[in-house]
Parts: structure tokens; C-alpha cells; sequence
């Protein structure tokens, strides 16, 4: 396993979930949940913020494609973020399918005894927090790198 800290976005249309690990990548924690702004660039701003406090070697965007592994306009959305997030040139950007990790974030608010409106705010940072952790699983069942390049989801 690699030494240094890892960024997890789950990507949405009205709140951005971010989290983040430990420099030796075992704990993955929810770190902010930031409001998406209309332009792209102001979003990618927010960030930015957070990706210089972190200063993380990789960093993991959600993927969400269906169930069937089809794309969407939340996929695209996905990737057109992920590649200006790439623009600021901080860390490598890799993709992670982010299949049911929604639902596995709301069953998770619900089991700890909060209801769906009450935790709009950090369902997000939970799910970035799901996110990182399979990354970091891959990583360390496998050796590799986790996760798709946009050169790989493009192509």
C-alpha cells in the first residue's frame, strides 16, 4: 500500500461529497459537504480548497453508471468534472464505480437512527467516504492502482 492521503468526491447536482484518508491509507473519513454551484469553475474552486488542505497523491471521483454499466447524464456530469479537477494538475484523477453506493449511504443514515432529511447534509460525504474506501480495498487486495483513468473512460 502506498503512503499518503487519498480524495474521494461523490459527485452530485446539488451537493458535492468529499472525504478523505489517512497518510498511510487505512481510515477513510468524511471531511465536507460542498453546495454545487451553477458554473463548473466555482464548484471546482470549492475543491480546490479542500485538495490543497488534504494534499492527496490520488484522488477518486465517483462514477455512477446504471446497473447494467450503461452511462448517464450524471456520468457525464461526473467526467466533466473530473477533467477539470485534472486542469489543476495536483494529483491523478481516477475514476471509481459508485454503483449502489447511494443506497448504501442512505441504509447507512438510517440504521444510526437519522431520517433522510436530516441527513441530506452529510449523505454525500458518507458516500464519498464509501467511495474511498473501495478504493482503498482495491489497493490493498490487489497492489494496483484502483480505479479507471479518464484516459481509460474515454477510450
Amino acid at each position: 500500500m502506498r503512503s499518503g492521503r487519498r480524495l474521494a468526491i461523490d459527485v452530485g447536482k446539488v451537493r458535492i461529497g468529499v472525504a478523505a484518508s489517512d497518510f498511510h491509507g487505512i481510515l477513510a473519513s468524511g471531511l465536507a459537504t460542498v453546495k454545487r454551484h451553477e458554473s463548473l469553475e466555482d464548484s471546482i474552486t470549492e475543491i480546490s480548497k479542500l485538495i490543497q488542505e488534504v494534499e492527496p497523491i490520488e484522488i477518486y471521483v465517483g462514477l455512477p453508471v446504471s446497473m447494467s454499466g450503461d452511462h448517464s447524464a450524471s456520468t457525464k456530469d461526473a467526467i466533466a468534472f473530473a477533467r477539470s479537477l485534472e486542469n489543476l494538475e495536483v494529483a491523478p484523477i481516477r475514476f471509481i464505480d459508485e454503483r449502489l453506493t447511494t443506497v448504501t449511504a442512505a441504509n447507512a443514515l438510517r440504521q444510526s437512527g437519522r431520517d433522510s432529511k436530516s441527513g441530506r447534509s452529510i449523505i454525500d460525504q458518507i458516500a464519498a467516504t464509501i467511495i474511498l474506501e473501495q478504493a482503498l480495498e482495491i489497493e490493498k487486495n490487489s497492489g494496483n492502482q484502483p480505479g479507471k483513468s479518464i484516459e481509460e473512460i474515454d477510450g
